[in-house]
């Protein structure tokens, strides 16, 4: 999207036209969209979702320390990666089956990705696939996530086909050995057709550092290795040359009782010391949350549940609007901390606090009023 599409800064909140005003308005749209399925998939996790609220809690745990009277009439929220200007640090994560939430799955949110200017990344059990997205997005920065169902000429043959279609990075999803106990399905004696088909798992349990090993040593495309949980693990990546860690829990949809994706990004950065960029994950989906991260180190924050409310709400346009209305969180958020641009934010600006909210998946949204349903 171009300067001229941008909302006027100087517009008073609230008095446009547009159908979205506030992020939470997103959410309570795609409820009204989708069947209890599709909607369990969103906002489910595993098992007793103890990760899921951790995610949040992490985030909630810290607060900003703003400084005043700097002159911040201009801010900038973009970033420079993979050689390309970004609007925002953000990348929109791998989200299996987004079929589900709108008919142009991924082709729409890479087609709105690339018209607001943010990344987004495929994951290769979502429609229309490898080559078809690329072909929807060319001219978006995309990058290609691989769950592994195959051996060695399966790996290669999805490189090869990446770098063919202009994917800017490849990432190995490294969390998912063992498919999770997803409790909202199993309770409804729900299975998705896709998860019926699926074949090949025993390779993704198999799946060991060889694999990381044969990328690097086979081809120059940048790698990214997600699901990294410890300062242990990302110092082997960096042993095997990986471009990007991208600290990960799946969203808590993976392994139960784990960190909030916040409590473990201070260690992996120490680990990291500079050696290779970092992404993370885990219930960002406000701008103070990646201004949050950044300042704690990474370098691009990923957004899945929000991306699928956006898309289920209102397709491509709806991705396009979240976008926006994150990078006018985002300026407002730089603005108070006394900032210009990202590059003058460190963790000097944040400090720990005790949260003040009950974590949940709908508790960056206090407005925002969703009926449980009766399993």
């Amino acid at each position: 999207m171009n300067e001229a599409t941008r909302i006027p800064p100087a517009v008073e909140l609230g008095a446009s036209g547009e159908e979205f005003q506030n992020l939470h308005e997103f959410v309570r749209k795609a409820r009204a969209n989708l069947n209890q399925n599709c909607w369990d998939y969103i906002v489910g996790a595993a098992e007793t979702e103890t990760t899921m609220r951790r995610n949040r809690m992490a985030l909630d745990e810290i607060a900003f320390r703003p400084r005043v009277l700097r002159n911040v009439t201009k801010v900038d929220p973009s970033v420079e990666l993979f050689g390309r200007k970004l609007r925002l640090p953000v990348v929109l994560a791998p989200v299996g089956a987004l079929e589900l939430f709108d008919p142009g799955a991924a082709a729409s949110v890479a087609r709105g990705v690339g018209s607001f200017g943010a990344a987004h990344m495929l994951s290769s059990v979502s429609e229309p696939g490898l080559e078809k997205t690329a072909e929807a997005a060319p001219d978006a920065l995309r990058m290609y996530q691989l769950y592994v169902r195959g051996g060695d000429a399966y790996v290669e043959d999805c490189v090869n086909r990446a770098t063919a279609c202009g994917y800017s990075a490849f990432c190995l999803t490294v969390d998912t050995a063992h498919y999770s106990r997803r409790e909202r399905d199993i309770a409804k004696r729900y299975v998705r057709a896709s998860r019926v088909r699926a074949t090949g798992g025993d390779f993704q349990k198999g799946l060991e550092w060889r694999t990381v090993k044969l990328i690097k040593d086979k081809f120059k495309i940048p790698l990214v290795i997600k699901g990294i949980a410890t300062a242990e693990d990302a110092a082997i990546a960096l042993d095997h040359g990986v471009d990007w860690i991208y600290v990960s829990n799946h969203g808590g949809r993976q392994l139960d009782h784990g960190r909030g994706a916040m409590q473990v990004l201070p260690e992996v950065v120490a680990a990291v010391a500079g050696r290779a960029k970092i992404m993370v994950d885990g219930s960002f989906c406000r701008g103070t949350d990646i201004v949050k991260a950044i300042a704690s180190g990474a370098d691009l924050v990923g957004i899945g549940r929000l991306q699928c409310w956006a898309l289920a709400a209102k397709g491509e346009a709806g991705i396009v609007r979240m976008l926006e209305l994150l990078e006018d969180e985002v300026i407002r958020c730089l603005g108070l901390l006394g900032l210009t641009s990202f590059a003058e934010l460190d963790k000097s600006y944040l400090h720990a606090a005790s949260p003040t909210n009950l974590p949940s998946v709908f508790s960056a949204f206090p407005l925002l009023e969703i009926e449980p349903y009766r399993y």
